[in-house]
Order: structure tokens, then sequence, then C-alpha cells
């Protein structure tokens, strides 16, 4: 009944292209009357669309004449025409959808549609994509286009500063890196100047190769972090104590989840070792931590296929393209552990000073899209997490390629001989082959057996990707074979070269199936463009990691039964559907381990809304102080009740101690007399308290001036927030780890996790308007001068005596994804770019000698100069 359904009414993907097809069928119909125009008079279109905007007019009724000025602007400056299929997909990215359009039918062209549609409100457009290179092409190439109907350009890549970035996000159309954008977003959250910005706000965005940055690079967080105390000595003496545990008896891996844990002999086998009673006793949590992660280390990442040593250094392999993400580090002392497993020097950890996952950052913008060769399979997962729904576009040409049935072989060793044989055959014959590896290490092996065969070849892996784009675009040369791993690459189009259409196309072979189906079809999808002809084929193995965890003991029994002999193969669509079904298992185990991610994040991301929203705020000059009162007043009542015969065993009041804290708080003079002649309880004390210490620090400003004061409460609650909250981080970091144990306790660990963190946020929101009205309050009279004092006559920024959080704001090495600066301030990123940021700070001059932390503070309270004036400053001596 339902087939029945769908061949009289079609799939809702059908329906939804043959709606578009009727527009594009306007957008054809004004085709003649956009030829006949001048350049100047297509280039006047722009401002007739923006002036019909202001008036009210949508950008829905805009769509047709605005992809038709495209159509005609391309052919006239770029000479190349819109396909209809790629009006198509521009219609699905306008109205905020994913746009499946198969390899090399034009997807950049295709953006440059719904990105002129939707520049016109002149709320800026972001296109996003994987790399710098891929960026910056694009940005080039289709800037002329822009160009000539009148919008600008910008690009944001590595090594930018602030105000090339500011420029750059202030252009009608904006191009770069995953990455950048979201180091921006972060680092614009702790600049303590809103002037300093570089992004406006998030409007809409076109993401390119959207299943590799939304999906892949989205179990990722990006991270700017700062150096923390680590003992390194606990990685060496860990690791030295792990060879010789063996599996089964002292450890059970589960391979599919990818998660080892100890037996009871292999826990006392580690007490022994590590001369630890009880390893799992709290005290010694983080040896327990350690081991946990040294297991994973040994026994879990491979060298050369998760991750590779090059100078000196662990880095790491990224899964889905076999590119190398150096200076990137696995988080939460894995790195680590994998650094002194290679017997290298094992690196500083850090502490977290700003987050956010790609899942959360994409959903900042208004209106989000993106397109891609390969969607369809994790449109469960885009509906889920990001509500886009993927449209399947026709190809501009009907698909020739023939994909033929995978050949199962017994052993690897094997199927990579028969790989050999059938590239050898490929070559001679003059037909261009492109084969895929999983790994460097398997890009490695087939590269020797080539080599013993005497045929020529590139290799492309994770350690030789600097002429990756220039060896892909050579990959569909008659005779050319090239060795890659997984999906490197992307975005750059292998052309045919002279003859090879007749020889059969590109012959793309993959060495084994990968555990996304989605990533096969990425391969597959690198031949037959455009109506190409084309060969795909998988060859292999019941050793292949995927079979081997998933689907082998049935296919192996059946090869038994048949009474397989080396070298035979088998070949079937039972076999074909058994593997796709181990796949789609894995793609569900993945899914579950992302959105678990963003489960936890989104806990995270109410937070940091809230906090980020209350910073700009403040750097708006909306500062709110109304809580000055109400923090007094709780802070009066604690100190109260501590001495209180209400509230505490004491039978009476104990007056000088009651005076002696309250002038420790609030840096006031209290008189016990007058506090002692009304009525002796807290409810009474707390309103003479209350008023002398704001009268108090009303006096100051009026002094000081309403304006600077203004200044110095919203920098003071500024640094206050900044610290708060990365010392919140640290602790919701440790919060996560601590209720994964819960669910022993069959509890729910992400209900527990929500349920602490809330409170813990609580706590955190009271505490920044304490700690705030406290540093206010202490801060001397303008006639008492100490070092480095706010200088009333002097209002200049710099001169305040609080440091700048852009102080120690990171900037990038030259690696790329991840940097450190002098300060060791660091951010990891899933790939390619890192980030940079300007330093405005002006260097303090100091005139006297430096003060110690626990010197008595210079302005006389009487306190150490880390509990007084030292804690306003953040610093830790003058």
């Amino acid at each position: 009944m339902f087939s029945l359904a769908r061949k009289v009414f079609g799939t809702k993907n059908d329906r939804e292209v043959k709606r578009y097809q009727g527009i594009v069928q306007k957008i054809n119909s004004l085709e003649a009357t956009m030829k006949a125009l001048s350049d100047e008079a297509l280039r006047g279109k722009t401002q007739e669309f923006r002036d019909r905007l202001a008036k009210g007019e949508a950008l829905d009724d805009l769509a047709p004449e605005a992809f038709a000025v495209v159509r005609e602007a391309a052919s006239r400056v770029l000479k190349m025409r819109h396909f209809d299929v790629q009006l198509i997909g521009g219609l699905a990215l306008h109205e905020g959808r994913i746009a499946e359009m198969k390899t090399g039918e034009g997807k950049t062209l295709t953006a440059t549609a719904p990105v002129y549609l939707n520049a016109l409100a002149g709320k800026g457009v972001h296109v996003v994509t994987v790399n710098d290179y891929l960026a910056s092409r694009d940005a080039k190439q289709m800037g002329e286009l822009y160009g000539f109907l009148g919008l600008s350009t910008g690009l944001i890549v590595h090594g930018l500063t602030d105000p090339q970035r500011r420029e750059a996000y202030h252009s009608d159309v904006t191009y770069g890196t995953n990455n950048e954008f979201g180091f921006d977003y972060l680092r614009d959250n702790m600049k303590t100047e809103l002037s300093r910005f570089v992004q406006r706000d998030h409007n809409f965005c076109i993401v390119d190769e959207v299943d590799s940055i939304l999906i892949d690079e989205a179990r990722t967080p990006l991270i700017i972090s700062g150096p923390s105390e680590t003992r390194t000595e606990l990685y060496v003496k860990v690791n030295a104590a792990i060879p010789g545990l063996q599996k089964d008896s002292d450890y059970i891996v589960d391979e599919k989840a990818r998660s080892v844990s100890l037996t009871e002999d292999g826990i006392s086998k580690l007490e022994k070792r590590l001369n630890v009673d009880n390893l799992y006793d709290p005290h010694n949590i983080e040896y327990l931590h350690h081991v946990q992660q040294a297991l994973k280390a040994h026994v879990i990442f491979k060298k050369d296929v998760d991750y590779v040593v090059r100078d000196n250094k662990v880095v790491i392999v990224d899964e889905f393209t076999g590119r190398l993400m150096p200076g990137r580090r696995y988080s939460d002392g894995l790195h680590g552990a994998l650094e002194a497993k290679e017997h290298l020097q094992v690196e500083n950890e850090t502490q977290v000073l700003a987050t956010i996952t790609f899942q959360n950052f994409f959903r900042l913008y208004k209106k989000l899209s993106g397109m891609t060769g390969t969607a369809d399979t994790e449109a469960v997962e885009f509906k889920k997490i990001y509500n886009l729904d993927v449209v399947v576009i026709p190809t501009n040409r009907t698909l020739i390629r023939k994909d033929e049935q995978d050949e199962v072989y017994r052993t690897a060793r094997e199927k990579f001989e028969l790989i050999a044989d059938e590239i050898a055959v490929a070559q001679k014959r003059g037909q261009p082959v492109l084969v895929g590896t999983v790994s460097v290490e398997k890009s490695e092996l087939l590269s020797s057996l080539l080599r013993k065969r005497n045929i020529p070849h590139e290799i492309l892996n994770a350690k030789n990707h600097s002429r990756e784009a220039q060896i892909i675009a050579n990959a569909g040369q008659a005779g050319n074979v090239t060795i890659s791993t997984n999906m490197a690459g992307r975005g750059t189009d292998i052309v045919l070269g002279e003859g090879v259409r007749e020889l059969g196309g590109l012959y793309v072979i993959g060495t084994e199936r990968h555990e996304s189906r989605r990533i096969d079809n990425q391969l597959r999808g690198r031949s037959g463009r455009q109506g190409d002809p084309g060969r795909t084929k998988f060859y292999l193995s019941l050793e292949d990691d995927l079979m081997r965890i998933f689907a082998s003991d049935r296919l192996s029994a059946i090869m038994g039964r048949l009474g397989m002999k080396e070298g035979e193969a088998i070949v079937s669509p039972m076999v074909t559907r058994a593997i796709e079904k181990a796949q789609r298992r894995v793609e569900e185990q993945n899914f579950s381990s992302r959105k678990h991610v963003l489960e936890y994040d989104d806990v995270m991301n109410q937070q940091r809304q809230v906090v980020y929203a209350r910073r700009r705020k403040i750097l708006e000059g909306s500062i709110d102080t109304g809580f000055m009162s109400d923090a007094v007043r709780s802070i009066t009542e604690g100190i109260l009740s501590k001495y209180s015969p209400e509230t505490s065993t004491a039978k009476e009041w104990d007056m000088p101690a009651v005076v002696k804290e309250l002038q420790n708080e609030f840096h006031t003079a209290f008189d016990a007399d007058k506090l002692t002649t009304g009525e002796m309880s807290v409810a009474a004390l707390i309103e003479p308290i209350h008023d002398q210490v704001l009268a108090e620090y009303n006096k100051k400003r009026e002094q000081v001036g309403d304006e600077l004061m203004k200044r110095i409460e919203a920098y003071v609650y500024l640094q206050i927030i900044d610290q708060s909250w990365k010392d919140h981080l640290r602790s919701m970091e440790t919060l996560q780890d601590s209720v994964r144990l819960r669910g022993y306790g069959q509890r729910d660990p992400l209900q527990e996790y929500k349920k602490e963190a809330f409170k813990m946020f609580e706590s955190l929101m009271v505490r920044i308007e304490d700690e705030t009205v406290l540093a206010l309050i202490r801060m001397p009279p303008p006639e008492i001068q100490y070092e480095d004092a706010p200088q009333v006559a002097e209002p200049d920024e710099s001169q305040l005596n609080f440091v700048h959080p852009d102080a120690h704001a990171p900037t990038s090495n030259a690696q790329g994804n991840t940097g450190q600066d002098d300060d060791g301030m660091i951010y990891h990123g899933s790939r390619e770019t890192g980030a940079t940021a300007a330093r405005n700070v002006e260097t303090i001059r100091r005139e006297q000698e430096k003060i110690g932390r626990n010197d008595p503070c210079p302005c006389g309270s009487g306190l150490k100069f880390k509990k007084c004036h030292g804690r306003l400053s953040g610093e830790t001596g003058v």
C-alpha cells in the first residue's frame, strides 16, 4: 500500500523538488529580460531589491528575480551558467535546508544565488567550509561575481588581525572555516570592549561539506584554554605499569564502544606495581584516572591509525579524512598518556577558559543551511539536532557510473595482493585508479605492494598532505594511480584526462568499508561526475575492523560451508546487505555518542548564553548594580548569624568579633556602641550596617564621579565574571566526570548532571554578585593612594588596576587549528586552522617594590594583599 502511494503521489523529496522546479520555470522565464540589460542596469538590480526589501517586500518574493540576476551575472563574469538543478539546490539552501548534490554538480556555484539573495538584507551571510584553501579559493572566485553585483566579500583565515577580521565579518558575504568562525565567537566573548568584537549577529549560514562539519566534527568541541598544573611524573609512572597486562585476564576490551575496563586480576596487579593499597579509594582518584587513560592509550589507540609521531610530538589523525591535526590534543589526559606510551616528553595539560560544540555554535544562526554530496544517510540526525531537512537534488546529467558488488576474502593479505594485481591491470590499459584506504598504515602497505610491481603512484595520507589539492586534481589523468586515506581532497574536482572516458573513466577502489555508509558514498562519488563514465568496487576481508567486530561470524560460517579456498571471494547481495546492516549499527552508536555530547553541552550552553548576555550588557553600558543592596544585606546576615544567639550556640552577642569581621569584609569602620543601642536581633542590625556600607560607597562615588565609577564598576564586574566563569568551567568538567559513576547506583548520570549543574550555576551567579559588591566596596577612597590605583584625574582605562582578560587572549602558532601564545594560552579545534587575538593592553609602569601575595595590602586595610587588592586585581603580586 505504501509503495503504491509513493508511485502515485511521489515521495516527500519528489514533491519538494517539483515545487522548486515550478520556481525555476519563473527564473527561466526572466532569462531573456536579464540578458537584455546592460552591465550597469544588471548591477542596479541590487539597489532596486534593497529598496523593495526596505518597503516590506519579503525575500521569498524577490527570489525568482534575484536568482535570475545571479545566473546572468555568473554567465558574464565567471563564464558559468547555473544549471536548473543548481537553482533547485540554491532554493533549498535559501529555505534553510541541506541540498544533497552529487560530486561534480557544482555546489560552489549553487550557493551564489541564495548567498546574494540573503545578503541583500544587509545582515551578512557566512559561507563555511572545511579548510583555508577552499575558503580562499571560493572567496576569490565567487567574490568577482558578488563584486560585479555591488556586494563586498570578506575572507576569514588563519593569521588575521582583529581589524582585518572585523572588516571581513562586516562584508556582505564572508567565507571562512568552521574553526575560525567558532574561535572568533569565543574570543569575542572574552573581550572587555564592545568595539573590539569582530563578529556581527549570526544571520544566515551556508555550510559546505555540511556532513563533515556538522556530523563528523561534532564530537570535538572548540576549546580555548590556558595552562594548568600537571603532575607529568604520574603519566610516566602509570605508563610503566601497563605493559605485561593480558587481554581478557587483566582487562576486557569492547571494540564496538572503543572502551577498555580492568578485571579484578588487573586491578590487583596495578595496585602492586603502583604501590597503591586500593585503586578505587577516593584518595587515589588521580591514579585511577591516569590508569584508565593509559589503558586506552595502549589498547585502543593505534600508532599510524589514530595518531602519528612527528617531530617528537603525538599528532592526531582525523578519522574521517586521514588529515593530520597538528597542535590539537586529546582531552582529559589521554594525550599525555599517548606521549608517555611513545616515550616522549609529556606536555602540561590545560585549563578550559571558553568552549562550545559545533552543534551549539551553528544553532546560533537565525537560518542555517548546508550542502554536500552525502547527507541523506544522516537525515535523521540533521533533523533531530539542527532541525534541518535534507533535499536530494537530481543530477544535471544521468549517472552512468557502474557500482560493482563487494568482494569479500578470508584474509587482509590476500585481499591487498588482489587489489595490487587489479591496479596493475587497470594501469596497464591506461585507466586512472583512485584507491581509498582507512589509515596511514594501510595506505603504506598498499604502496609497498605497488612498488614491488613497479607501478608508479601518488600516495596521499596524513604524512603527506601538503600537495593534497594538486594530487587529487591529477587523479583523473590517464594511467595515474592515487592512494588516498578516505576522503582527502574533498572540494577539488577530479577531471578526466584525454581518452580516459573511452577507457571507462575513473576506477575507484575501496580497500575496506568504513563504519559510515556516507564515507563510502563519498569515495564512490569521486567517479562519474557530470555524466562521466566510471567504475567503483570495494574489496573486503574478514579481518577488516568493521567485518571482524560486527559481521565476521556469520560470513565466516558461510565461507566455510562453501569450502572457499585462498584467493577466492564471496560476491553476493546478501553479503552487501549484511555489511550495510553492520554500518547502520555503527552509525546509530556514533549518533548516540554525538547526541550524548550535545545533551551535556546543552546544559553548559544555557549557562554560557546567560553569562555571555550579561557580559554584553555590561559592555553596552547598561550595567545594573541594583543587586548591591541585596548582596550587602545577604553578606551582613551571614556574618551576624554566625555570632547571634538566635542562630548559633552562643548565649549572647560577641560584638567585638562581629565588628571585626564586618570591618574585614566591608573595609568600613563600625561603632559597636551604636550597633548595640537598639534592638539586638539579626533583622534589626542588618539595616544600620547595610545603610552605613552603601552610604560610604556613595560617598566614594561622589568623590570619584559617576561616569568614572560606572567604568570602574564595569571592569570589576567583568573581571569577576570571567574569573568565576573560568573556575566554573573547571568545576563543570569535574562534575561531568563524577556523575558517570552514579550510573552504577542506578541513577541517570545526565539527570544528575543537570540537577547538580543547576545548583552550581545558581551558586555561581550569587558568588559573582557578592564578589563584585565586595570588590567595589573595598576599593579605597581617592585620597588614599596605593600602587596602580585608579587615578580619578586620569580616566584612561589602561591606568585602572584591573587586568584586562584580553591580556591573556590566545594567539595561535603556525600550526593552525590549535595555537599557543607567550602566556601559554592554547586553543583546540577540529582541524586546519586556529585562532588569533590582538593584544591592546598597555604595560603598567611599577614605581615601587613588588608586593608579595602574603604581604600587608598597601591600602591600609590590615589584610594580606592576596585577600584585599590583590584579589581585586587578580594579580599574584604587584
